[in-house]
């Protein structure tokens, strides 16, 4: 998905007959022609750029638009590092699984969460071990109650054909 972000009209581009002017130090100038405003954004070395184009009349300031859009940039950029996009990591055991590699890939867990990931535990069963069906179970439950400082279940353990599986999250920072 594209994001269209719409650019506010510069200099020449700007429509309206009179506009609210506010000069290069932020003060308000009142309404003026648009060509006037023009002069003054010349006259100071930078542009005019219309900052909210649906008030009557527009309101316009001086600026260097340059560095508008810069900032704009470098925020957006902070914004986005800022925003965490949720992954799911997957780990896979068989009922019997033993203890070492238990813990090896429990720890595992453990960091995918601390680093604000899902984790899907799965248990695969394969041929006549879908009769221990109950190992698995006790499996997944160890591993939750294992990982209970660092995560919740969001999706109790289900079995779906050949697998077993369930979701734990991490938990808010917050708490």
């Amino acid at each position: 998905m594209i994001a269209i972000t719409k650019q506010p009209r510069v200099n020449g581009a700007i429509r309206a007959r009179k506009v609210r002017l506010i000069d290069e130090n932020g003060e308000h100038v009142g309404i003026v022609e648009l060509g006037k405003a023009l002069d003054r954004a010349s006259d100071a070395s930078q542009d005019l750029v219309e900052i909210s184009p649906g008030a009557d009349p527009p309101v316009v300031r001086v600026m260097d638009y340059g560095k508008y859009q810069y900032r704009q940039s470098r925020k957006a950029r902070k914004a986005r590092k800022k925003q965490h996009r949720g992954s799911l990591k997957e780990i896979k055991f068989r009922p019997n699984t033993e203890d070492h590699d238990y813990d090896f890939k429990m720890r595992h867990a453990r960091e995918f969460l601390q680093d604000r990931h899902k984790v899907k535990a799965t248990v695969v069963f394969r041929g006549r071990q879908l009769v221990y069906k109950g190992q698995g179970y006790d499996l997944l439950e160890r591993l939750a109650s294992d990982l209970e400082g660092y995560g919740k279940i969001e999706k109790k353990p289900v079995l779906e054909g050949k697998l077993l599986t369930m979701i734990v999250s991490p938990l808010k920072e917050n708490q």
